[in-house]
């Protein structure tokens, strides 16, 4: 039996981490600076190797979304560097202006351990998260993804298929590599944000 991804976030955790993704993407608005300078050094949760996403939404449509699977770094460093590249670096958008900034959603995905997925019947939809890799080919969705755009399990490896830029049903291939992943996921508080 799977053993569930527990991360217990604090609210001071939470707040710390809001305030790393914010001054990242402020300061490439203000300064145009794109560096992975920190405030401070992390300490507690943000000082460990955790991997994480940082997603960016305007009206509920995608506007930005960087991660990185596996924590090599702390968790401070990745979320800066994740957020920088979220509003500046996502190849399908143009960088994030002031304007887009100060109606955007953010959403934070600390991930957890990866491994193979045994099979589709055991996948949970909102628990899990999927990567698929074939010939080179590789596309993760998270595990909020299926649950925004109310997809059953078919549906969500189907689209995986897509994202990774392979043919429908490519998952089913015995080429094909599948895992899963849990992640801890949150909404940044509303803030003002530029002043």
């Amino acid at each position: 039996m799977e053993t569930p991804f527990t991360l217990i976030l604090s609210e001071q955790d939470k707040a710390g981490m809001a305030d790393i993704v914010r001054a990242a993407i402020e300061r490439g608005l203000v300064e145009k600076e794109k560096s992975g300078r920190l405030e401070s050094e992390p300490s507690g949760v943000l000082a460990e190797p955790l991997g994480a996403f940082v997603t960016l939404k305007r009206q509920g449509r995608l506007r930005g979304c960087i991660g990185t699977v596996q924590g090599v770094k702390p968790l401070a460093h990745t979320l800066n560097d994740m957020a920088q590249a979220a509003a500046f670096s996502d190849p399908r958008f143009a960088p994030l202006t002031a304007a887009e900034y100060a109606d955007a959603d953010i959403e934070i995905s600390i991930m957890g351990p990866i491994s193979p997925c045994p099979g589709p019947e055991e996948i949970v939809i909102g628990r899990h998260g999927l990567i698929l890799r074939k010939n080179r080919r590789s596309g993760l969705l998270l595990p909020q993804v299926p649950v925004e755009w109310g997809w059953d399990v078919p549906t969500f490896l189907e689209q995986l298929c897509r994202k990774a830029g392979l043919p429908p049903g490519a998952w089913k291939d015995r080429e094909a590599q599948l895992y899963w992943f849990e992640a801890v996921c949150f909404d940044l508080p509303e803030k003002t944000r530029l002043p």
